[in-house]
């Protein structure tokens, strides 16, 4: 009796070996003979896979409790967007707004200058500043309110800010017209070489909604060491000079040192930006 049992046994695993069920056909559809047979599932789901295949059109078919699964997942994610560095960020930051807000600043204060209202034009010239010191504090200190945008925004806010001052201050009679000339000629080419550097960077095909995409960032900028210095020169000369009809300086000697310095510092950071310029672009990789 136990024999016929022990060859019974067998009999029914030679069978099993011989026919298996053939990989993407359902038990009515045919047996493949010789195949070897499949892994014993282990969870409904292994069994849910067995008999109802996954169409080849959603991918490759794999165990939900063998390690083959986890390790052919995570090679297909590499070539999915999401697991691929994102080339987009939000812009929506508190620097970035602080930096647009600089920015809408600006034209009010050429106002107000214009209008000979100076003590009011400098309270609100206080304001910006207070702006860009915030912007910066924030930025280095929240990871999450660091972006590329704003490595942009941040020193674009300021050129704009110190061209409309210079602007007004000119026609004010408290800048002289060969600095801001000096002034005005830099920042536009330095706005130029950024609109540039944000064409060549962007991946093909290039388009117009994906170059005037904030959200879409390519490049950091590094401004250079001499660069720092003489925005911070910039803004102490219209701070200077905005004051001087309010403090009753207009013709102090320290403020015509003022002028001389500013127009070393900005010569000397044009300068630096022809000769370190590809070091002052950091190309975002991934993009």
């Amino acid at each position: 009796m136990l024999a016929s049992r022990v060859v019974a046994r067998g009999s029914w695993a030679a069978l099993r070996g011989r026919a298996a069920w053939a990989p993407g056909l359902r038990p009515s559809q045919g047996r493949v003979r010789g195949a070897p047979p499949p892994p014993s599932a282990c969870c409904l789901g292994c069994l849910a896979e067995r008999w109802w295949p996954r169409p080849g059109a959603l991918g490759p078919r794999w165990s939900h409790c063998s390690g083959t699964g986890k390790a052919a997942e995570a090679a297909s994610s590499r070539w999915r967007p999401a697991s691929a560095a994102s080339p987009y960020e939000n812009p929506w930051t508190i620097p970035n707004m602080l930096s647009m807000t600089r920015i809408g600043l600006a034209p009010i204060l050429g106002y107000l200058i214009i209008e000979e209202d100076f003590n009011i034009a400098l309270g609100v010239f206080a304001l910006a500043g207070l702006t860009d010191l915030l912007d910066g504090f924030i930025a280095r200190n929240w990871a999450n309110q660091k972006s590329a945008l704003g490595s942009v925004l941040d020193p674009l806010a300021d050129k704009v800010l110190i061209s409309v001052l210079c602007i007004s201050l000119t026609y004010a009679d408290l800048i002289p017209v060969p600095l801001t000339y000096m002034i005005i000629s830099r920042d536009v080419m330095l706005i130029a070489a950024v609109f540039y550097v944000r064409y060549r960077t962007l991946p093909t095909p290039r388009t117009l909604s994906k170059y005037f995409n904030p959200c879409y960032a390519t490049a950091r900028l590094k401004p250079t060491f001499i660069s720092k210095v003489n925005t911070a020169v910039q803004l102490i000369l219209v701070a200077a000079s905005l004051a001087a009809p309010v403090f009753n300086y207009a013709d102090s000697i320290y403020l015509q040192m003022l002028w001389c310095l500013t127009a070393f510092t900005t010569a000397a950071s044009a300068y630096s930006y022809y000769h370190y310029g590809r070091k002052t672009v950091q190309v975002i990789k991934g993009r």
